[in-house]
């Protein structure tokens, strides 16, 4: 207590003054001069156990901090009722309040980050496997050249598919981190989807499959990265339907930009509909090959900007919906 230099100062001052006033009334009068020193020591006593009262009220609430800091929950600061520490209650039971929010948001976020390790760990894990398989099969020397082709095509086909799905992760973390900066620029519709099938033409050729594209207006919103957003959709139409046509309706409206994707693939299974763009969700008709990233990273990539994405089924096939919104809803 005395070490605090305030007191000490106040303590320096107020001795030589009540000795001064006692010595004053001594001369004049011995029984006022006993009162005065008898009435300075008291008041310097009573100030003083004052002080050491609340010191012990300070020592308690720091103590009480710490615990809180050192993640106790049940610290109740409904003792601190009086003089000023009362005036920190409040303050002290939100800070108390959002400090558990906190610690209960890491702890989500920590679980969250070990089941995406496990998830990512196990997607790898698949191709990885094939990888070395087929390494083992194209080292053997008295292998068929038809063979070795075959494997080399399938070797490939793997490589590729780790490629996409480390791509696709690193977004999805970048996207999860805020740190991805979305350039809004004014993007014609038409362009948008000829940027997003562009990549696709040879599967959809292959299979024998019709894009057919009505469009008109403008949307703002980043190209690059709303062009992978349909980009997935659409090779998630491919994947799922044989020969067969992929619509893309679009249109632009005074709330917002509206993209329609309807392929003729006999529809989404009604239980999967619900769970459809959840990260590593694969649905029962989904091929071996499917991680269950394309969609998810669709839909975080349109929730950044302010935009929705949902999908129904339609007589012959699915429909994918997609609004790029002018203003927050």
């Amino acid at each position: 207590m005395l070490r605090n230099p305030e007191l000490r100062k106040l303590l320096l001052i107020a001795a030589p003054v009540c000795a001064v006033f006692t010595a004053v009334c001594l001369v004049l009068d011995t029984t006022a001069g006993i009162l005065t020193g008898v009435l300075s020591v008291l008041l310097l006593s009573l100030y003083l156990l004052d002080v050491r009262r609340r010191y012990r009220t300070m020592a308690r609430l720091a103590e009480d901090i710490d615990a809180v800091l050192h993640g106790r929950r049940d610290v109740s600061f409904a003792q601190y009722t009086e003089g000023e520490v009362s005036l920190l209650r409040s303050q002290l039971r939100k800070m108390t309040v959002r400090l558990s929010e906190q610690a209960d948001q890491l702890r989500k976020e920590k679980v969250q980050l070990a089941e995406s390790m496990a998830d990512i760990s196990h997607q790898m894990r698949t191709p990885l496997t094939a990888v070395n398989l087929l390494l083992a099969s194209l080292s053997d020397p008295d292998a068929p050249e038809e063979a070795r082709k075959k494997d080399l095509h399938a070797l490939r086909r793997q490589v590729q598919r780790m490629d996409w799905l480390v791509n696709s992760l690193l977004k999805l973390a970048k996207l999860d981190a805020g740190t991805v900066r979305f350039r809004r620029e004014r993007v014609s519709l038409r362009d948008l989807i000829a940027r997003a099938s562009e990549p696709l033409q040879i599967i959809m050729e292959v299979k024998g499959q019709r894009l057919v594209v009505q469009a008109s207006g403008s949307a703002d919103c980043d190209l690059a990265w709303t062009s992978e957003a349909l980009g997935n959709i659409l090779k998630n139409c491919t994947e799922h339907m044989g020969e067969g046509t992929i619509t893309v309706t679009a249109e632009e409206n005074a709330v917002a930009a509206c993209l329609r994707v309807r392929d003729e693939g006999g529809g989404i299974d009604p239980e999967d509909l619900p769970h459809l763009f959840e990260r590593y969700y694969k649905g029962r008709n989904a091929s071996q090959e499917s991680v269950g990233i394309g969609l998810a990273l669709s839909r975080s990539i349109l929730a950044a900007q302010n935009g929705t994405v949902s999908a129904a089924n339609v007589p012959g096939g699915a429909e994918f919906t997609l609004k790029l919104y002018k203003g927050t809803v």
